[in-house]
């Protein structure tokens, strides 16, 4: 049994999000095996070299998975199973390396394009966009255009965009790699600290190992046999430096 995975005897908590005996192969061959609950506001960290799969366990979870794969297992969400469900419709949101801001939409238009269509009428969407732009420092920028932000300033408004579409888990594929090191870690802070103070459940896909220091939850290290490595105590002590943006939200608009 995987390192987080409960007794076969013991209820295990429906809250969170649940990879539940998941295993993904390509021509036969495993990639990976993962079965793992991430409680709310914890980060699961998946580390391994190029190929190992990765980036594949990100498509599985959000719903896109190329069909030259096969997997099996399911992904749970707080109790509702999500494996057969379209991207759209699995409230997930997505980070990746660029930000993936809309070039023919203003910063704050970019953010209400994103909002849950449950908040209604056109000023208490534009001030709920100014109070997320104000949450992660970016206030008076709602009429900036993408273009005239720095890569830091464009992380930050695709993190915002992605909260404020209110997702049930976040999937983080290395969105803090093209950054300078200054900007990485401010931002890779501020990222980790509003995903537990509103308890999302989280995965973080990286090569580096300061980004899973930062992120504090458990680590998987993933071989190119498919086989689980070891975790957390490998990162936390140092030991892994050998370890190896928004593109939105799933469903952002339409999956309520």
């Amino acid at each position: 049994m995987a390192d987080g995975a409960t007794d076969a005897g013991d209820p295990q908590p429906a809250d969170g999000l649940i990879l539940r005996d998941v295993a993904i192969r390509l021509d036969g061959r495993r990639l990976l095996a993962l079965d793992r609950r991430i409680a709310p506001g914890e980060t699961l960290t998946v580390m391994g070299p190029s190929g190992s799969g990765k980036s594949t366990l990100f498509a599985f979870v959000a719903g896109f998975l190329d069909p030259a794969f096969s997997a099996t297992g399911s992904v749970v969400l707080d109790g509702r199973e999500l494996t057969h469900l379209a991207p759209r419709q699995r409230r997930l949101g997505l980070l990746f390396q660029d930000a993936l801001l809309f070039p023919h939409m203003s910063v704050g238009e970019n953010l209400l394009f994103a909002l849950v269509p449950t908040l209604r009428g056109r000023r208490a969407r534009r001030q709920a966009a100014e109070r997320m732009l104000a949450e992660v420092g970016l206030e008076g920028t709602f009429g900036r255009d993408p273009a005239t932000l720095s890569g830091g300033q464009a992380a930050r408004v695709a993190l915002a965009r992605t909260l404020l579409a209110e997702p049930g888990a976040l999937l983080l594929d290395e969105p803090f790699s093209r950054l300078d090191q200054a900007l990485r870690t401010a931002t890779r802070n501020l990222v980790f600290a509003r995903i537990r103070e509103r308890r999302i459940p989280a995965i973080l896909v990286t090569h580096d190992p300061a980004d899973a220091e930062a992120a504090g939850g458990p680590v998987v290290v993933i071989g190119e046999d498919g086989q689980d490595g070891p975790t957390d105590q490998r990162v936390r002590n140092g030991d892994a430096a050998g370890a190896e943006g928004v593109a939105g939200v799933a469903g952002a608009e339409r999956a309520r």
